[in-house]
């Protein structure tokens, strides 16, 4: 268990706030922390009896029901006139605060008002605690109420959990359950409740009898369970390898340094969890392709946000959205949260339309990217870097800024041999064309200024034309498709050559140095095949 929050409760038990307001989904877990402190005399000095109030029992007392407590006023009067030191704990009384649906009972707000002189001064030892999923307090008691938010599981709890459940199923397999599996498996269930971990560590050992360090995607699913739950994150299930991106090594290297950062080995060298990247330039030559080859090679959950769901037409409400979708993702980290498009998602934020509510909802992002301390890395995407405010490019917000230019000669070989290798399978429909690295070259000589989708689509298309005349792929197809398509370095030459110059000197180039050098292969190229955007490093 946390520390902090056993510090926190004791404290307060000490110094006899009379009301403290717990938000938990894990009631029995947060039950028998409460007995722990009440009956330690080292945290808290005077011991307490706990009675435990539902609206079903009313009052128990070490499994005895205390008769005639089961309405709210009968057990204020109860809590009042008890003659012990005791802690009082309340589950789910918030829905006399006013739960949807539901008025405020101001009868049972009164009458809780009507006791805190005697909780406080009373020669016993009193407190009270208010247990409930979610955070509901009437205006007329926020001054009287403290709010504590109880942690999520630590991971020394779910090894314990693991452990025990591997102690009492001594029939499954655990051969291959090795110390490194054992710790991947629990890293992977951070951020759920003991109760959904153990749901995860069941359905592991039931699907084939055994658990090892390649049950992962079980505990995967479970916090995919969770996203779902909220409405506002979408969770991105993919099995794109970063092998499946054409070029980009320096952005690649990058990201592939940094995997594992949040584990036990890196705390040894004293790193910090990584915050995120930014990734800019032009479209269809990767961005969110790279989002989702990260999130199969880190083995973390991919959460994308989307904007569009924060804003909802209720006052209020879209702050609170953004809360959650934070609080989400903090949940079932470590994880990666994926903002597509962010230029688009924040072109309404300088406008006075929405009285403010675009300006308060991007503060709450950028003020928790810079904060966090949770290992949520962020990787945000942009085709359009002049509509990006200042605030969100400054360091500290994002790790680095890579800038994905159109791409090189060798990149594009790299993409021809990708999207052929995929999609030429059968042996009927590749015998009339000799794949080779000739063929790759020739290609990528024909598709200077073509971007990763552009080339995509050739291959795409002329295996159409193929399948149309019902014959074998042949060169003439993919030559003739080329012909026919106006690439993007064309139609928005004036946009990517803008890029370009923003990149020089505020962004590191996601091609390697030397890719970038065999750029060139024709000596008329156009200006935009000329130069190229960000700093040329190797990282």
């Amino acid at each position: 268990m946390d520390n902090k929050i056993i510090t926190q409760l004791s404290r307060l038990f000490r110094a006899r706030f009379p009301y403290v307001y717990i938000t938990t989904w894990e009631e029995e877990r947060a039950i028998s922390l409460i007995k722990k402190i009440s009956a330690s005399e080292k945290l808290i000095r005077i011991p307490r009896e706990v009675y435990t109030w539902t609206q079903t029992n009313g009052f128990v007392l070490n499994g005895k029901k205390v008769d005639g407590t089961n309405s709210p006023d009968k057990a204020i009067d109860f809590i009042r006139d008890c003659n012990k030191n005791a802690v009082f704990i309340m589950c789910d009384f918030h829905v006399y605060f006013g739960v949807k649906g539901r008025q405020v009972d101001y009868n049972v707000v009164r009458h809780l008002r009507d006791i805190i002189s005697e909780l406080k001064t009373s020669k016993f030892r009193k407190n009270v605690i208010f247990l409930a999923s979610e955070l509901l307090i009437p205006d007329t008691m926020q001054k009287e109420i403290t709010i504590l938010d109880m942690p999520l599981p630590t991971l020394d709890e779910i090894r314990s959990k693991l452990d025990k459940m591997v102690t009492q199923n001594n029939q499954i397999d655990t051969s291959d359950l090795d110390d490194e599996g054992r710790e991947r498996l629990c890293k992977a269930a951070l951020g759920l409740t003991l109760q959904e971990a153990e749901n995860a560590f069941a359905l592991a050992m039931v699907n084939d009898g055994r658990i090892d360090g390649n049950d992962l995607n079980v505990i995967l699913s479970e916090k995919m369970q969770v996203i779902k739950k909220t409405g506002i994150l979408e969770f991105i299930n993919t099995d794109i390898k970063v092998a499946d991106i054409g070029g980009l090594e320096n952005l690649k290297n990058w990201l592939n340094k940094r995997n594992n950062s949040w584990s036990e080995s890196a705390k040894k060298y004293c790193l910090p969890a990584p915050k995120g990247v930014l990734i800019t330039g032009v479209p269809g030559c990767g961005k969110s392709l790279t989002a989702k080859a990260m999130s199969a090679a880190w083995q973390l959950p991919l959460l994308k946000l989307d904007f569009g769901k924060i804003f909802s037409g209720i006052v209020g409400s879209s702050e609170e959205n953004m809360r959650k979708a934070i609080k989400t993702a903090e949940a079932v980290a470590p994880s990666i949260l994926w903002v597509d498009e962010i230029e688009k998602s924040l072109s309404g934020m300088n406008s006075n339309g929405d009285s403010g509510t675009s300006s308060r909802i991007f503060g709450t992002f950028l003020t928790w990217m810079q904060e966090k301390t949770a290992p949520v890395f962020v990787i945000a995407t942009a085709n359009n870097i002049s509509n990006l405010p200042a605030e969100l490019l400054r360091k500290g917000r994002f790790d680095e800024i890579f800038f994905v230019d159109l791409p090189t000669f060798t990149e594009r070989k790299e993409i021809f041999k990708l999207h052929l290798a995929k999609r030429l399978k059968d042996k009927e429909v590749a015998s009339k064309i000799e794949i080779n690295d000739e063929l790759f070259e020739t290609l990528a000589k024909m598709t200077e200024g073509f971007v990763g989708a552009e080339i995509e689509q050739i291959v795409i298309s002329a295996l159409y034309e193929a399948f149309f005349n019902k014959r074998p792929l042949e060169f003439s197809d993919l030559e003739n498709t080329i012909k026919n398509v106006v690439p993007l370095s064309v139609t928005q030459k004036e946009q990517i050559l803008a890029l370009r110059q923003w990149a020089n000197i505020r962004a590191v180039a996601a091609t390697k140095k030397d890719d970038m050098a065999q750029y060139s292969t024709n000596s008329d190229e156009t200006d935009v095949n000329n130069s190229r955007g960000g700093r040329a490093l190797d990282v």
